[in-house]
């Protein structure tokens, strides 16, 4: 991931430049894809809604991230994409993407490895589903901090995105407090122990190898 973060800034001048407000929509799971978008300022979460009409937060996108790569060439969106705060996108519609091809052939390499990374983030979760929420809420955590360094999140939002209640987050959240993995000062969660939630993590993880199979079926 991160040879990836803004390895698609040279390239925004082919893209239509946009601001969006807290909660905006920015395209609908399911929905005709119309392009792909990047991120350059603020924050953009992922959500997925499954067969059963759940609804689950499955990522957080780093500013320099490119997402909705999925609706390139007209396929329909996978996911749903909202502004979690005032924020700067960059859209990229189909032609656009073959131009920048044209001209630069390295950003098609760029743009399918970023491709290639959202639908393994869609398969860790998959992998993790019936993981116990403790080792669950280890991988998010670790996941989330690699991508972004100290992360800053409430509560109730870490519970949208484990799938779970924010009781439960915060009674984990305190055992690791206690515990010295894990220190937590306005919201934002600092990693003391990473060996330690590593190995919780690794308890209950699907072996890595197997997230290849599971990619053929998103």
């Amino acid at each position: 991931m991160k040879n990836l973060r803004y390895s698609w800034k040279p390239f925004l001048k082919y893209g239509k430049k946009l601001e969006v407000e807290e909660n905006e929509v920015v395209y609908h799971q399911g929905s005709e894809g119309k392009g792909f978008f990047y991120l350059s300022k603020g924050g953009i979460k992922i959500t997925l809604l499954s067969h059963e009409g759940v609804e689950r937060t499955v990522n957080y996108v780093p500013e320099g991230m490119l997402f909705g790569e999925h609706g390139a060439r007209n396929e329909p969106y996978l996911t749903t994409a909202i502004s979690n705060g005032r924020s700067e996108i960059y859209f990229f519609s189909d032609e656009a993407l073959l131009m920048i091809c044209k001209e630069h052939p390295e950003a098609a390499c760029i743009f399918t490895n970023s491709l290639i990374y959202k639908f393994r983030i869609l398969a860790e979760i998959i992998a993790f589903l019936n993981s116990p929420v403790e080792q669950q809420m280890a991988h998010f955590l670790l996941k989330l901090v690699s991508e972004n360094g100290n992360f800053s999140i409430d509560q109730t939002s870490f519970a949208r995105y484990i799938g779970t209640s924010r009781i439960t987050v915060n009674k984990i959240l305190n055992k690791w407090k206690n515990q010295k993995w894990i220190q937590i000062s306005n919201r934002t969660i600092d990693i003391l122990d990473i060996n330690r939630l590593k190995e919780l993590r690794d308890s209950g993880a699907i072996n890595i190898s197997n997230l290849d199979v599971l990619m053929l079926s998103i």
